[in-house]
């Protein structure tokens, strides 16, 4: 099934977690550490719906708040700022839905931008299943995603935990490619 597929089908839980691991996985690029958005993982466990609108606010005021660009933030920093500005206060099935199909769509897009090798295929094909040709970062990015809503699909709160453990993975890959390109440009 298609990332695309999965998205549409996945439950209000799913989405959160979808969103949430996509801008987790883009912390580095906000210069967060790795447990500035457990406190957000937290509110998707049975009965905790209600602390969501918290949490995000301390997130963001965490990461440097949520419309704040820098004016020196290169394009991929940009795109990890705009999804925590976009995350939804309310966690509704057609808010998160949203949210989450939009960090799908930008945190692809940040690792192809950090990703040295080419990608000639757009993120909108990548995520529905043409995968040809795909650069290494971005593939890897594409079965991460994948891997969170399936997770979510089989196992339900259950999944949550090897959901996080999936994000933890890709925001050490992330943060070591940030580390090389930040020593590239010195």
């Amino acid at each position: 099934m298609s990332l695309v597929e999965l998205i549409a089908q996945a439950d209000e839980r799913g989405l959160a977690a979808s969103g949430l691991a996509c801008l987790d996985r883009c912390v580095p690029l906000l210069g967060g550490d790795d447990e500035v958005l457990r406190p957000l993982w937290g509110t998707l466990v049975e009965g905790r719906d209600g602390d969501w609108a918290d949490r995000l606010e301390q997130a963001r005021g965490a990461l440097g708040g949520a419309g704040s660009e820098e004016p020196d933030e290169d394009e991929a920093a940009l795109l990890a700022r705009r999804m925590l500005a976009a995350a939804p206060a309310d966690r509704t099935a057609g808010e998160v839905r949203q949210w989450a199909d939009a960090c799908s769509v930008a945190s692809l897009q940040i690792h192809r931008l950090l990703d040295p090798a080419e990608d000639p295929g757009s993120v909108d094909s990548r995520r529905e299943g043409r995968t040809d040709g795909m650069s290494p970062l971005v593939a890897a990015e594409l079965r991460r995603q994948i891997t969170v809503l399936e997770l979510l699909a089989g196992h339900g709160p259950a999944g949550l935990r090897h959901a996080l453990e999936v994000s933890t993975e890709g925001r050490r890959v992330l943060r070591a490619v940030v580390s090389r390109r930040a020593r590239g440009r010195v």
